[in-house]
């Protein structure tokens, strides 16, 4: 009789333990698995996704990109807006952010609602997709989702392509008079951070050559660099040879991490006129959930322009483009 209650504490023992193990290991699982996914997924759709509510009437398709290429296939139903028409022109340099009313002026004429949700999206890795999420960020316009992956996504999932520009009726857009600008720095102040030493981290998200001085793009007046900033390429985030697609949490979270940055430390990104940079200003806050990241909107163009401002640079430069 004793053999047999220990027989059966034995196999109540390893009955617990192995419910107790499986306990352990599910856990484990969806540990693993939030660890794994993105801060927020808000701003981001799937072609899947958007093939199931594509024609629904507060949906509004964007194609951002420049007109003869819209007009050579774009998602059916899909506007065109290009960065040219989220620029304010006013400027002696491009690439400035439009104002306000530039936007509402714009919107109303595309039939834009207050209501609708804007799908957004480019063929380049959403790299000029997310300077139009960033500009409307800025004026308190959030209902704004970049497709993970464009327009080739969308052919992927046997989405149909059109040739035809879809007719639209106008509309009475109008932004939040609020705009709190949280995402946004201007020249000043990075100038005030440069020369007071400040401990935000400046990242360029340029190319190489561009960082080094090598290369000067067009708008540019110089070759070089702001000072105390460090180099990571935007197209780092994306599968920019493949899919088009945003890397996963895990390579993500690897890439910017050389940085040693705290999810509250004061980081400022730019580029050539701030569209890059805006993809990287949404990879840092949405995708990883950095909470302190201003884009400066004017970058390198801007900054190239003022003679007296300090430059860095380690080559001559010798390609223009």
């Amino acid at each position: 009789m004793i053999w047999k209650i220990k027989i059966f504490g034995a196999l109540c023992f390893l009955l617990l333990s192995c419910n107790f193990s499986a306990k352990i290991k599910a856990i484990e699982a969806v540990s693993t698995e939030k660890e794994n996914k993105y801060h927020s997924t808000k701003h981001i759709i799937e072609a899947k996704e958007l093939l199931s509510i594509h024609g629904q009437k507060n949906i509004k398709i964007v194609d951002f990109r420049k007109k003869e290429t819209y007009e050579n296939g774009h998602i059916e139903g899909a506007i065109n807006i290009w960065r040219t028409d989220v620029e304010d022109s006013t400027y002696p340099f491009g690439g400035m952010m439009a104002s306000k009313e530039q936007i509402e002026v714009l919107f109303s004429q595309l039939g834009i609602e207050n209501g609708d949700v804007l799908v957004v999206y480019d063929d380049r890795g959403s790299c000029d997709a997310a300077r139009l999420w960033w500009v409307l960020k800025n004026y308190n316009f959030h209902a704004v989702k970049i497709l993970n992956g464009g327009i080739q996504a969308w052919k992927t999932a046997k989405g149909s392509i059109s040739n035809s520009t879809p007719k639209t009726e106008s509309s009475n857009f109008s932004l939040s008079e609020n705009s709190p600008m949280e995402t946004y720095i201007d020249k000043e102040e990075v100038l005030q951070i440069i020369e007071g030493h400040g401990n935000e981290i400046i990242i360029d998200t340029r190319t190489v050559d561009e960082y080094s001085g090598k290369r000067q793009k067009k708008g540019a007046s110089g070759g070089g660099r702001i000072p105390q900033s460090q180099l990571l390429d935007w197209a780092e985030s994306i599968d920019y040879d493949n899919t088009k697609k945003f890397k996963s949490f895990k390579e993500l979270q690897a890439i910017y991490a050389k940085f040693g940055a705290a999810k509250d430390d004061p980081i400022i990104t730019y580029c050539h006129t701030g569209v890059r940079s805006a993809h990287t200003t949404f990879v840092l806050t949405e995708l990883l959930g950095y909470k302190n990241v201003r884009n400066y909107d004017g970058s390198w163009t801007e900054w190239s322009y003022f003679k007296d401002y300090p430059v860095k640079k380690d080559s001559i430069t010798t390609i223009f483009q």
